[in-house]
């Protein structure tokens, strides 16, 4: 499976160099269910994607949402376990390690 590098081109910062792509039923539904860790870097692009929920996992993501012109629409910090996060005017969400979003500044209305 290839992975990507995802950058915020606003900020010049990188959000992961090692993103999988989730576009297909199987691998939107299993996400990041089955992982206990999600290292600094890694990340799981899920499109198309409006919503994720937090239902079985095992750690806290920050979620960011972006539309198809690739602008970021919502930033969801550190999300806990059981509980759901939506963006209806997103194409896709970018998951990422706890903090991340934080870390490289990236907001809405970036791209």
């Amino acid at each position: 499976m290839p992975l990507y590098v995802v950058t915020n081109k606003t900020r010049e910062k990188v959000l992961a160099d090692r993103a999988l792509l989730a576009d297909d039923s199987k691998t939107r539904r299993e996400g990041l269910l089955k992982r206990t860790e999600f290292p600094a870097g890694e990340g799981l692009l899920i499109s198309p994607c409006e919503a994720i929920h937090m239902f079985g996992m095992k750690f806290p993501i920050d979620v960011v949402f972006y539309d198809r012109k690739k602008v970021v629409r919502k930033v969801v910090h550190s999300i806990p376990r059981n509980r759901i996060a939506f963006c209806f005017s997103a194409s896709t969400a970018l998951e990422l390690p706890a903090g991340t979003a934080m870390a490289t500044g990236t907001v809405a209305g970036d791209q």
